[in-house]
Protein backbone atom coordinates (compact mmCIF):
# COMPACT_ATOMS: atom_id res chain seq x y z
CA UNK A 1 0.00 0.00 0.00
CA UNK A 2 1.26 3.69 -0.79
CA UNK A 3 -0.31 6.55 0.49
CA UNK A 4 0.85 10.34 -0.29
CA UNK A 5 -0.15 13.97 -0.23
CA UNK A 6 -0.23 14.82 -4.14
CA UNK A 7 -0.18 18.89 -3.89
CA UNK A 8 1.40 21.76 -6.52
CA UNK A 9 1.45 25.11 -7.39
CA UNK A 10 2.48 26.92 -4.10
CA UNK A 11 3.99 29.98 -5.90
CA UNK A 12 5.78 30.83 -3.01
CA UNK A 13 7.01 34.58 -2.77
CA UNK A 14 4.27 35.28 -4.84
CA UNK A 15 3.83 39.32 -5.04
CA UNK A 16 0.92 39.95 -5.23
CA UNK A 17 1.38 43.68 -6.97
CA UNK A 18 -2.10 43.49 -8.43
CA UNK A 19 -3.88 43.81 -4.97
CA UNK A 20 -3.81 46.27 -1.99
CA UNK A 21 -0.47 46.94 0.02
CA UNK A 22 -1.86 46.06 3.19
CA UNK A 23 -3.34 42.63 2.14
CA UNK A 24 0.02 41.46 0.15
CA UNK A 25 2.05 40.25 3.22
CA UNK A 26 -1.06 38.29 4.66
CA UNK A 27 -1.74 36.73 1.42
CA UNK A 28 2.20 36.19 1.08
CA UNK A 29 2.45 34.51 4.20
CA UNK A 30 -0.54 32.08 3.73
CA UNK A 31 1.12 30.60 1.84
CA UNK A 32 4.24 29.94 3.65
CA UNK A 33 1.94 28.47 6.10
CA UNK A 34 0.73 26.49 3.66
CA UNK A 35 3.35 24.36 4.43
CA UNK A 36 2.70 22.99 7.89
CA UNK A 37 -1.14 22.65 6.60
CA UNK A 38 0.27 20.07 4.01
CA UNK A 39 2.49 18.31 6.54
CA UNK A 40 -0.25 17.74 9.25
CA UNK A 41 -2.46 16.73 6.00
CA UNK A 42 0.06 14.28 5.33
CA UNK A 43 0.20 12.80 9.30
CA UNK A 44 -4.01 12.54 9.65
CA UNK A 45 -4.01 10.45 6.50
CA UNK A 46 -1.26 8.25 6.98
CA UNK A 47 0.79 9.36 4.57
CA UNK A 48 5.04 9.34 4.57
CA UNK A 49 5.42 11.24 1.30
CA UNK A 50 4.30 14.96 0.37
CA UNK A 51 4.23 15.23 -3.71
CA UNK A 52 4.73 19.00 -4.77
CA UNK A 53 3.97 18.60 -8.86
CA UNK A 54 5.67 21.82 -10.04
CA UNK A 55 5.46 25.61 -9.01
CA UNK A 56 6.41 25.33 -5.69
CA UNK A 57 8.43 29.13 -6.37
CA UNK A 58 6.10 31.52 -8.26
CA UNK A 59 9.39 32.84 -9.69
CA UNK A 60 12.88 31.57 -11.06
CA UNK A 61 14.32 33.73 -8.97
CA UNK A 62 12.76 33.72 -5.41
CA UNK A 63 14.78 35.51 -2.80
CA UNK A 64 17.30 34.13 -0.51
CA UNK A 65 15.00 34.53 2.37
CA UNK A 66 12.08 32.33 0.57
CA UNK A 67 14.17 29.64 -0.25
CA UNK A 68 15.80 28.93 2.94
CA UNK A 69 12.70 29.48 5.05
CA UNK A 70 10.87 27.00 2.82
CA UNK A 71 13.55 24.77 2.68
CA UNK A 72 13.46 25.25 6.57
CA UNK A 73 10.39 24.51 7.24
CA UNK A 74 10.25 21.29 5.28
CA UNK A 75 13.24 20.08 7.73
CA UNK A 76 11.18 20.96 10.90
CA UNK A 77 8.48 18.10 9.61
CA UNK A 78 10.92 15.28 9.25
CA UNK A 79 10.71 12.13 8.85
CA UNK A 80 7.90 13.30 6.21
CA UNK A 81 9.53 12.92 3.12
CA UNK A 82 9.14 15.67 0.16
CA UNK A 83 10.06 15.82 -3.70
CA UNK A 84 9.96 18.79 -5.33
CA UNK A 85 9.33 18.64 -9.41
CA UNK A 86 10.48 21.88 -11.26
CA UNK A 87 7.64 23.41 -12.90
CA UNK A 88 6.94 26.01 -15.47
CA UNK A 89 7.36 28.95 -12.93
CA UNK A 90 10.44 27.31 -11.65
CA UNK A 91 11.81 25.28 -14.81
CA UNK A 92 15.46 23.43 -14.70
CA UNK A 93 16.32 26.69 -16.88
CA UNK A 94 16.82 28.40 -13.63
CA UNK A 95 19.90 26.75 -13.01
CA UNK A 96 20.91 29.21 -10.11
CA UNK A 97 17.84 28.09 -8.05
CA UNK A 98 17.98 24.26 -8.49
CA UNK A 99 22.28 24.54 -7.87
CA UNK A 100 21.21 26.26 -4.23
CA UNK A 101 18.24 23.72 -3.67
CA UNK A 102 20.90 20.95 -4.29
CA UNK A 103 23.01 23.17 -1.76
CA UNK A 104 21.11 23.49 0.91
CA UNK A 105 18.15 20.79 0.74
CA UNK A 106 17.40 18.91 4.08
CA UNK A 107 17.68 15.00 3.89
CA UNK A 108 14.02 14.99 3.81
CA UNK A 109 13.91 16.62 0.88
CA UNK A 110 13.92 15.34 -2.73
CA UNK A 111 14.61 17.00 -5.95
CA UNK A 112 13.09 15.64 -9.15
CA UNK A 113 15.27 16.99 -11.31
CA UNK A 114 15.95 13.91 -13.74
CA UNK A 115 13.45 11.72 -16.06
CA UNK A 116 14.60 8.73 -13.66
CA UNK A 117 12.63 6.53 -11.48
CA UNK A 118 12.80 7.30 -7.64
CA UNK A 119 11.87 4.69 -5.38
CA UNK A 120 9.49 5.69 -2.58
CA UNK A 121 9.31 2.16 -1.18
CA UNK A 122 10.13 -1.48 -1.92
CA UNK A 123 6.54 -1.21 -3.36
CA UNK A 124 6.39 1.71 -5.44
CA UNK A 125 8.41 3.95 -8.08
CA UNK A 126 7.75 7.66 -9.26
CA UNK A 127 8.51 8.89 -12.20
CA UNK A 128 9.13 12.52 -12.49
CA UNK A 129 8.54 14.55 -15.38
CA UNK A 130 10.31 17.73 -14.32
CA UNK A 131 10.08 21.07 -16.67
CA UNK A 132 12.98 21.47 -18.33
CA UNK A 133 11.84 25.62 -19.36
CA UNK A 134 8.96 27.55 -19.40
CA UNK A 135 7.42 25.86 -22.43
CA UNK A 136 9.02 22.71 -23.18
CA UNK A 137 6.84 22.33 -26.28
CA UNK A 138 6.67 18.89 -26.11
CA UNK A 139 4.91 16.14 -23.50
CA UNK A 140 7.44 15.30 -21.02
CA UNK A 141 6.01 12.18 -19.23
CA UNK A 142 6.59 9.99 -22.82
CA UNK A 143 9.23 8.65 -21.50
CA UNK A 144 7.39 6.87 -18.65
CA UNK A 145 5.80 4.99 -21.75
CA UNK A 146 9.10 2.53 -21.87
CA UNK A 147 10.12 3.81 -17.69
CA UNK A 148 11.54 0.17 -16.19
CA UNK A 149 10.13 -0.75 -12.90
CA UNK A 150 9.98 -3.91 -10.65
CA UNK A 151 7.41 -6.55 -11.05
CA UNK A 152 4.08 -5.30 -9.20
CA UNK A 153 5.48 -2.02 -8.07
CA UNK A 154 2.97 0.74 -7.73
CA UNK A 155 3.92 3.38 -10.52
CA UNK A 156 3.17 6.77 -9.57
CA UNK A 157 4.09 9.72 -12.51
CA UNK A 158 4.73 13.47 -11.42
CA UNK A 159 4.17 15.52 -13.70
CA UNK A 160 3.07 19.40 -14.36
CA UNK A 161 1.30 20.82 -17.50
CA UNK A 162 -1.62 20.83 -19.45
CA UNK A 163 -3.86 17.96 -21.26
CA UNK A 164 -5.75 20.44 -23.35
CA UNK A 165 -4.32 23.76 -25.39
CA UNK A 166 -5.37 27.07 -24.54
CA UNK A 167 -2.99 28.95 -26.48
CA UNK A 168 -4.30 30.91 -29.87
CA UNK A 169 -1.61 29.74 -32.20
CA UNK A 170 -3.13 26.35 -32.41
CA UNK A 171 0.64 24.57 -31.06
CA UNK A 172 -0.47 21.48 -29.01
CA UNK A 173 2.98 20.05 -28.94
CA UNK A 174 3.47 20.63 -25.16
CA UNK A 175 0.05 19.50 -23.62
CA UNK A 176 0.22 16.27 -21.88
CA UNK A 177 -1.79 13.42 -23.24
CA UNK A 178 -4.66 12.92 -21.06
CA UNK A 179 -4.78 8.79 -21.73
CA UNK A 180 -1.37 8.84 -20.35
CA UNK A 181 -2.10 6.73 -16.86
CA UNK A 182 -3.61 4.17 -18.97
CA UNK A 183 -0.79 3.97 -21.74
CA UNK A 184 2.49 3.74 -19.68
CA UNK A 185 0.28 1.37 -17.48
CA UNK A 186 0.18 4.05 -14.30
CA UNK A 187 -1.09 3.54 -11.33
CA UNK A 188 -1.79 7.55 -10.82
CA UNK A 189 -0.62 10.22 -12.35
CA UNK A 190 0.20 13.39 -10.46
CA UNK A 191 -0.40 16.90 -12.21
CA UNK A 192 0.26 20.45 -11.14
CA UNK A 193 -0.49 23.44 -13.60
CA UNK A 194 -4.19 24.10 -13.28
CA UNK A 195 -5.16 25.94 -9.89
CA UNK A 196 -8.32 23.89 -9.01
CA UNK A 197 -8.92 20.61 -8.13
CA UNK A 198 -9.74 18.22 -11.20
CA UNK A 199 -10.15 14.51 -11.92
CA UNK A 200 -9.04 13.75 -15.56
CA UNK A 201 -9.95 10.05 -14.89
CA UNK A 202 -9.65 7.54 -12.21
CA UNK A 203 -6.21 7.45 -11.64
CA UNK A 204 -4.87 10.81 -13.21
CA UNK A 205 -5.57 14.18 -11.37
CA UNK A 206 -4.81 17.92 -10.94
CA UNK A 207 -4.32 18.58 -7.38
CA UNK A 208 -4.96 22.30 -7.55
CA UNK A 209 -3.23 24.44 -5.35
CA UNK A 210 -3.08 24.49 -1.75
CA UNK A 211 -4.10 28.10 -1.35
CA UNK A 212 -5.97 30.37 -3.69
CA UNK A 213 -3.80 33.14 -5.64
CA UNK A 214 -7.12 34.72 -8.06
CA UNK A 215 -10.54 34.59 -8.61
CA UNK A 216 -10.75 31.98 -11.36
CA UNK A 217 -11.76 29.05 -9.75
CA UNK A 218 -14.15 30.13 -6.96
CA UNK A 219 -12.54 27.24 -5.06
CA UNK A 220 -11.01 26.78 -1.80
CA UNK A 221 -7.14 25.81 -1.41
CA UNK A 222 -7.15 21.83 -1.86
CA UNK A 223 -4.42 19.00 -1.62
CA UNK A 224 -5.31 15.44 -2.23
CA UNK A 225 -4.73 12.68 0.16
CA UNK A 226 -3.93 9.49 -2.26
CA UNK A 227 -3.80 5.84 -1.19
CA UNK A 228 -3.05 2.76 -3.56
CA UNK A 229 -3.74 -0.24 -2.13
CA UNK A 230 -1.89 -2.11 -4.88
CA UNK A 231 -0.27 -2.39 -8.15
CA UNK A 232 -3.06 -2.40 -10.61
CA UNK A 233 -5.92 -1.16 -7.70
CA UNK A 234 -7.71 1.73 -8.13
CA UNK A 235 -6.66 5.11 -6.03
CA UNK A 236 -8.47 6.29 -3.42
CA UNK A 237 -8.85 10.14 -3.62
CA UNK A 238 -9.96 12.53 -0.81
CA UNK A 239 -9.37 16.13 -1.08
CA UNK A 240 -7.98 17.79 1.84
CA UNK A 241 -8.94 21.78 2.54
CA UNK A 242 -5.85 23.67 3.40
CA UNK A 243 -6.82 27.39 2.13
CA UNK A 244 -6.42 30.21 4.83
CA UNK A 245 -7.82 32.63 2.63
CA UNK A 246 -11.40 32.12 0.11
CA UNK A 247 -11.48 33.95 -3.66
CA UNK A 248 -14.54 34.43 -5.24
CA UNK A 249 -16.83 36.08 -8.11
CA UNK A 250 -19.72 36.47 -7.38
CA UNK A 251 -22.88 36.93 -10.05
CA UNK A 252 -25.18 39.47 -9.57
CA UNK A 253 -27.76 40.27 -12.28
CA UNK A 254 -30.20 42.92 -11.84
CA UNK A 255 -33.78 44.01 -12.99
CA UNK A 256 -34.62 47.87 -12.58
CA UNK A 257 -37.63 47.04 -9.94
CA UNK A 258 -34.82 44.83 -7.85
CA UNK A 259 -32.70 46.50 -4.89
CA UNK A 260 -29.50 46.10 -5.21
CA UNK A 261 -28.85 46.34 -2.29
CA UNK A 262 -30.42 43.67 -0.16
CA UNK A 263 -29.27 41.35 -2.97
CA UNK A 264 -25.70 41.80 -2.29
CA UNK A 265 -26.21 41.17 0.99
CA UNK A 266 -27.15 37.89 0.39
CA UNK A 267 -24.37 37.17 -1.13
CA UNK A 268 -21.55 38.99 1.21
CA UNK A 269 -20.54 36.05 4.02
CA UNK A 270 -21.31 37.31 7.76
CA UNK A 271 -18.88 37.41 10.48
CA UNK A 272 -15.30 36.87 10.78
CA UNK A 273 -14.99 34.61 7.64
CA UNK A 274 -14.58 38.50 5.51
CA UNK A 275 -11.49 38.93 6.92
CA UNK A 276 -10.29 36.33 5.18
CA UNK A 277 -12.32 36.66 1.99
CA UNK A 278 -11.51 38.12 -1.29
CA UNK A 279 -14.39 38.59 -3.13
CA UNK A 280 -15.49 40.39 -6.76
CA UNK A 281 -18.83 41.53 -7.40
CA UNK A 282 -20.38 41.02 -11.15
CA UNK A 283 -23.11 43.20 -11.65
CA UNK A 284 -25.20 43.01 -14.85
CA UNK A 285 -28.54 43.87 -16.13
CA UNK A 286 -30.33 47.01 -15.44
CA UNK A 287 -30.78 49.20 -12.60
CA UNK A 288 -31.89 52.63 -11.34
CA UNK A 289 -29.60 55.08 -10.43
CA UNK A 290 -30.73 55.20 -6.90
CA UNK A 291 -30.22 51.54 -7.43
CA UNK A 292 -26.94 51.93 -8.55
CA UNK A 293 -26.03 54.65 -5.68
CA UNK A 294 -27.49 51.86 -3.16
CA UNK A 295 -25.03 49.11 -4.25
CA UNK A 296 -22.20 50.98 -4.52
CA UNK A 297 -22.78 52.49 -0.82
CA UNK A 298 -23.88 48.76 0.41
CA UNK A 299 -19.70 47.82 -1.16
CA UNK A 300 -18.27 50.71 0.05
CA UNK A 301 -19.87 49.94 3.33
CA UNK A 302 -18.88 46.48 3.87
CA UNK A 303 -15.36 46.54 2.15
CA UNK A 304 -13.31 47.49 5.37
CA UNK A 305 -14.38 43.92 6.56
CA UNK A 306 -12.81 42.22 3.99
CA UNK A 307 -9.10 41.39 2.51
CA UNK A 308 -10.92 42.53 0.06
CA UNK A 309 -14.13 43.54 -2.15
CA UNK A 310 -14.59 44.95 -5.00
CA UNK A 311 -17.51 45.71 -7.41
CA UNK A 312 -17.48 45.39 -10.85
CA UNK A 313 -19.90 46.60 -12.39
CA UNK A 314 -18.91 47.47 -16.34
CA UNK A 315 -21.92 45.24 -17.54
CA UNK A 316 -24.48 47.02 -15.41
CA UNK A 317 -26.65 49.06 -17.11
CA UNK A 318 -28.22 51.99 -15.56
CA UNK A 319 -32.27 52.90 -16.44
CA UNK A 320 -32.99 56.58 -16.27
CA UNK A 321 -36.08 58.63 -16.32
CA UNK A 322 -37.41 61.86 -16.23
CA UNK A 323 -38.03 61.53 -12.47
CA UNK A 324 -34.64 60.59 -11.86
CA UNK A 325 -32.53 63.16 -13.72
CA UNK A 326 -35.28 66.13 -12.38
CA UNK A 327 -33.40 64.41 -8.62
CA UNK A 328 -29.94 65.85 -10.13
CA UNK A 329 -31.86 69.31 -11.56
CA UNK A 330 -34.69 70.09 -13.23
CA UNK A 331 -33.06 71.95 -15.65
CA UNK A 332 -29.90 74.07 -16.59
CA UNK A 333 -26.23 73.29 -16.67
CA UNK A 334 -26.29 69.83 -14.16
CA UNK A 335 -29.81 68.82 -16.09
CA UNK A 336 -27.93 69.11 -19.58
CA UNK A 337 -24.46 67.18 -17.53
CA UNK A 338 -27.23 64.83 -16.52
CA UNK A 339 -28.72 64.03 -19.55
CA UNK A 340 -25.24 64.27 -21.71
CA UNK A 341 -23.93 61.03 -19.12
CA UNK A 342 -26.94 59.24 -19.48
CA UNK A 343 -26.82 59.05 -23.56
CA UNK A 344 -22.79 58.53 -23.38
CA UNK A 345 -23.58 55.89 -20.40
CA UNK A 346 -25.47 53.40 -23.16
CA UNK A 347 -23.81 54.53 -26.37
CA UNK A 348 -22.22 51.52 -28.26
CA UNK A 349 -20.52 53.61 -30.31
CA UNK A 350 -17.97 54.77 -27.68
CA UNK A 351 -15.81 52.18 -26.04
CA UNK A 352 -16.40 50.29 -22.90
CA UNK A 353 -13.56 52.59 -20.82
CA UNK A 354 -15.78 55.63 -21.77
CA UNK A 355 -19.24 54.54 -21.25
CA UNK A 356 -17.77 53.15 -17.69
CA UNK A 357 -16.63 56.77 -17.13
CA UNK A 358 -19.49 58.33 -18.45
CA UNK A 359 -21.81 56.19 -15.70
CA UNK A 360 -19.15 56.74 -12.39
CA UNK A 361 -19.66 60.31 -13.46
CA UNK A 362 -23.54 60.09 -13.59
CA UNK A 363 -23.48 58.03 -10.33
CA UNK A 364 -21.43 60.39 -8.33
CA UNK A 365 -23.45 63.46 -10.10
CA UNK A 366 -26.89 61.32 -8.82
CA UNK A 367 -25.00 60.79 -4.99
CA UNK A 368 -23.94 64.35 -4.64
CA UNK A 369 -27.74 66.15 -5.22
CA UNK A 370 -28.86 63.09 -3.22
CA UNK A 371 -26.63 64.65 -0.10
CA UNK A 372 -27.56 68.20 -0.84
CA UNK A 373 -31.16 67.46 -0.60
CA UNK A 374 -30.78 65.52 2.47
Amino acid sequence: MLKFIHSSDLHLGKRFANMPEEIRGRLREARHAVLGKLAEAARDHGASVILIAGDTFDTETPSPEIRRQTLAEMAAHAPLQWIILPGNHDSLQASQLWNALQAEAPANVVLAMEPRPIMLSADATLLPAPCTTRRPGRDLTEWVDNAATPDRNIRVCLAHGGILDFSEDGDASGIIAPDRAKRSGLDYLALGDWHGTMAVDPRTHYSGTPEPDRFKHNEPGRALAVEIPAAGAEPIVTPVETGTFSWSTQPLHLLSEDDPAALVRQLLPEGVKRRQTLMRILASGRTRPDGRASLAATIEHAAPEFAFLALDDAGLETDCEAGDLDAIDKAGALRIAAEELLTDSDNTALSAAERQVAREALLRLFSYSQKIAS
